[in-house]
């Protein structure tokens, strides 16, 4: 018996569109004479769907879909993911079809409410085990979460499952992939069932999926791999004892490379579903800006991607002719617009309220909003969405000015740690050096004031990535960090007061990737007004 796993990159909410992709890609496989198909979890609707689901159109468009695939499609089983009223309640559901006619429907037992997920606000848990039967194999059926316990997969068994099929979306941050395959692979052992697992691929809002489907035997062997980060169908044999069987075992990417293919899969898919021309964004000379810029015009390429440079009394040369240089390497449209005349008008106009006033961050401020300013002019006049290029550490203490560098519609290093940007950055260079060496050795500076670098405001990067990474991603108190890692305390309750206080900004951010375990945004719900900390 031969069953492909469609890894598939869909879109949330076009239904009709996901259901005639469903279609293409049976009608291919039936041709290949691939007995089974699985498709992600929510096939027809995508995930997350969110409060789409509340919809009462929405529900009526996906059953229609439904409807729609069983008349079209025969000669191979499906099994897709979609939302579904029974008897008055909404499940996340599972539904096995053939030839017209639905074999089984499984309603996922689990349902996540942590982290990114939300599952208990739409959904209602099912209760029960779902097999079918197809070559004298018994196939039983589970969504995503439900292997992340014991009891799902275990009670399939039990009831006689030879195969389970488990629907997934799944997001990415790093390591994930890893961990999630090595608890299926002891589930499939400890419960002595195969275990086929597919998994969606591809960017939604601030969520990257990374596919890495795979299969497991019932001795909990890895026998299947699919790639991270790519569309494609993936086959595999099942023999008459419902062993699984196949020669594709795709390797893992390095851990910094996977975060980069994550962060490129999420531009694309963010400009390219949300029907954007291209993008613009601020190129400063920096390290941060410039590794935005490769990113995009990996996602995108060179001609969807145009770059402004705005120097200002403050701007070193060298960071001129660095953003000048990278935007040459990578044959990006490249503009200049110098923000001293801006500037200064502002100043002059400013002269009686700032009358006896020493400057201050207010001035700096300022450029910042220029530069903002300029930039979504660009943006509105191109129809090119505008790329802000702050990192997470930045994001988590408020180094950041609002509407001022935090203007823009997406913010792909918004999860991405300063030290981890570094990485990255050399990464890229493996090959060639697209971003110049000296933006990524030269001292970091938002070039405000004269000789100004982060330090001066900051603890050095990878003090203050590691507390920010104890503080937001594992919870840890400032008397437990300051234990743990021989930080000063007084340092290290700085920092936190820092992250906290800076709650109203992150608030006014815009979407970034997540590849973090604890990414701000849908993971991170801290009151603005907060006198616990």
């Amino acid at each position: 018996m031969r069953i492909a796993i469609a890894q598939l990159d869909l879109k949330v909410g076009a239904i009709e569109e996901n259901a005639w992709r469903v279609i293409e890609v049976a009608q291919e496989q039936a041709r290949l004479d691939v007995d089974l198909l699985l498709f992600p979890e929510l096939t027809l609707i995508g995930y997350p769907p969110e409060d789409l689901l509340f919809r009462h159109e929405c529900q009526a468009r996906v059953d229609a879909a439904l409807q729609l695939i069983l008349q079209e499609v025969t000669g191979i089983t499906l099994v897709i993911g979609m939302p579904a009223m029974r008897d008055g309640r909404r499940y996340n559901l599972a539904v096995a079809l053939r030839d017209g006619e639905i074999l089984a429907e499984y309603r996922k037992r689990e349902l996540p409410n942590y982290s990114v997920f939300d599952e208990k606000r739409y959904f209602v848990p099912g209760q029960d085990v779902a097999l079918f039967e197809q070559a004298g194999i018994q196939f039983g059926l589970t969504i995503c979460e439900d292997v992340w316990v014991a009891g799902p997969v275990a009670d399939s068994a039990e009831a006689g499952a030879d195969v389970v099929l488990v629907l997934n979306a799944s997001p990415y941050h790093r390591g994930k992939a890893q961990q999630r395959e090595r608890l299926v692979a002891e589930l499939a052992a400890r419960n002595e069932v195969a275990l086929v697992y597919g998994n969606l691929v591809g960017g939604q809002d601030e969520l990257v999926f990374d596919g890495a489907s795979f299969a497991c035997d019932r001795r909990g062997e890895v026998v299947l791999r699919c790639a991270q980060f790519r569309e494609g169908i993936w086959w595999l044999t099942l023999d008459a004892g419902g062993n699984p069987h196949a020669d594709t075992l795709a390797p893992w990417l390095e851990p910094v490379q996977e975060v980069y293919e994550a962060l490129v899969c999420g531009i694309r898919d963010y400009v390219n579903k949300n029907g954007f021309n291209g993008v613009v964004l601020g190129l400063s000379g920096g390290i941060d800006s410039a590794l935005t810029l490769a990113i995009a015009v990996d996602a995108l390429g060179a001609d969807c991607v145009e770059v402004v440079s705005m120097p200002s009394r403050y701007t070193a040369d060298m960071s001129n002719e660095d953003a000048a240089e990278q935007a040459r390497r990578l044959g990006v449209k490249y503009l200049s617009i110098p923000i001293e005349p801006a500037f200064q008008t502002l100043l002059d106009m400013l002269t009686e309220p700032f009358a006896g006033l020493p400057m201050d961050v207010t001035e700096e401020n300022m450029q910042a909003r220029i530069r903002g300013l300029l930039l979504m002019a660009i943006s509105n006049k191109t129809g090119r969405m505008l790329l802000t290029t702050g990192n997470k550490s930045e994001m988590s203490v408020g180094y950041a000015t609002l509407y001022g560098d935090m203007n823009g519609g997406f913010a792909p290093l918004k999860d991405v740690p300063k030290t981890l940007v570094y990485a990255l950055a050399r990464w890229r260079n493996r090959d060639g050096e697209v971003i110049p060496e000296r933006v990524i050795t030269r001292p970091p500076s938002a070039e405000l004031r004269p000789d100004q670098q982060d330090t001066d405001s900051l603890p050095p990067y990878e003090v203050l990535d590691e507390i920010i990474e104890r503080f937001v991603e594992q919870d840890q108190s400032v008397e437990e960090i300051a234990a743990e890692s021989g930080f000063d305390r007084a340092e290290v309750a700085r920092v936190v007061r820092m992250i906290i206080r800076s709650e109203y900004k992150r608030r006014q951010a815009a979407p970034g990737i997540k590849i973090t375990a604890r990414a701000y945004g849908r993971d991170w719900r801290y009151p603005i007004v907060n006198g616990c900390l």
